[in-house]
């Protein structure tokens, strides 16, 4: 069989979780990682009801792809869920999941394996942030710097044909009010 060090690579695996539960709700095999990150000072998890690591809202998540999984058990389910991280809060996990049958074709267990994506959803959402940033910051470059650009510009050429004093003076206030609005733009800009 080419793939028969597979267990034993999720039994010594550092970032895979592996872990089978009974038709008893119960924990019949957890992997080394899963209890390192999950046991919560205990020796092992084995035997212990799957929801003493879940955030109590995902539990029924569990228990409806757990009865998926005995529907079709040719088939690998999905399930996004939060796990107690030891600190008092949570880090959010990514699975599949499948029903295992015994010999007579009851339901055994089922088996799973997930990995933390508790770091990736973070980055999401900090580029999440970014995009939105420059979104608004593009929609000002093109919107409010426009205007006072364009009138700095148009003073400009109006004050090098400027015939007197008086109008070269309130030109220049123009031009003074134009730069103070393109500089308060500006300075919003750096604060995005």
């Amino acid at each position: 069989m080419p793939y028969a060090h597979v267990p034993k690579f999720l039994d010594t695996s550092a970032y895979f979780y592996a872990i089978s539960i009974g038709i008893d709700s119960k924990y019949t095999y957890v992997n080394p990682n899963y209890d390192r990150n999950f046991g919560l000072g205990k020796a092992t998890l084995k035997g212990q009801h799957f929801s003493v690591t879940l955030h109590p809202d995902d539990i029924s998540i569990c228990e409806q792809v757990g009865q998926q999984c005995f529907e079709d058990t040719k088939r690998l389910y999905p399930a996004t869920l939060r796990k107690h991280d030891g600190k008092g809060g949570f880090i959010t996990t990514q699975w599949e999941m499948q029903g295992i049958l015994d010999e007579h074709g009851a339901p055994q267990s089922i088996f799973c394996i997930g990995y933390n994506i508790t770091e990736f959803l973070d980055t999401r959402a900090k580029l999440d942030l970014a995009a939105l940033q420059l979104d608004e910051i593009s929609f000002i470059q093109s919107h409010g710097v426009r205007k006072p650009l364009a009138n700095i510009m148009a003073i400009a050429g109006l004050i090098g044909v400027a015939e007197d004093m008086e109008e070269v003076r309130l030109l220049t206030s123009m031009l003074n009010q134009s730069a103070n609005e393109l500089d308060l733009i500006i300075r919003e800009i750096s604060n995005k």
